[in-house]
């Protein structure tokens, strides 16, 4: 199960960046994050590893599995039967950047949890991206 929102954010790619891989602020600009715990110092980098806590889902630790820096990172967290692969992409553009947020859930779980938490997952994609671009284009 894949699902992806993007959205047009009207402020540079680098501010966009700057937010949208601050994983320990999210909980500062979106209702979709309760809590973050870095599990390590510093910004993100490969293998760092994050705690979240959101609303009506499970705990989970997220780590990180590719990063282009001022571009794109992907994480992913496991669980038995399923791992979910979360992607963070900014492009930038004539009139600012693109942010695109990314769920794809795999495993011979992957499928069941996809179908029923389908609608939250887009609606918390959505809320994500909007959150992003309504931060980025007021700092």
């Amino acid at each position: 199960m894949r699902f992806d929102h993007s959205i047009t954010v009207q402020a540079p790619a680098e501010r966009v960046w700057a937010v949208f891989s601050d994983v320990a602020k999210w909980p500062e600009w979106t209702p979709t994050v309760d809590q973050v715990e870095r599990l390590d110092e510093g910004p993100i980098h490969l293998g760092a590893r994050t705690r979240i806590r959101q609303p009506k889902l499970p705990v989970a630790v997220w780590e990180v599995t590719e990063l282009q820096e001022g571009e794109y990172f992907e994480w992913v967290s496991r669980a038995p039967g399923i791992k979910t692969t979360g992607g963070h992409r900014v492009v930038s553009t004539p009139e600012g950047a693109v942010a695109t947020a990314t769920i794809i859930q795999e495993g011979p779980l992957g499928w069941l949890f996809g179908r029923l938490y389908a609608n939250l997952t887009k609606r918390y994609l959505a809320l994500e991206t909007e959150s992003l671009k309504k931060v980025s284009e007021q700092a």
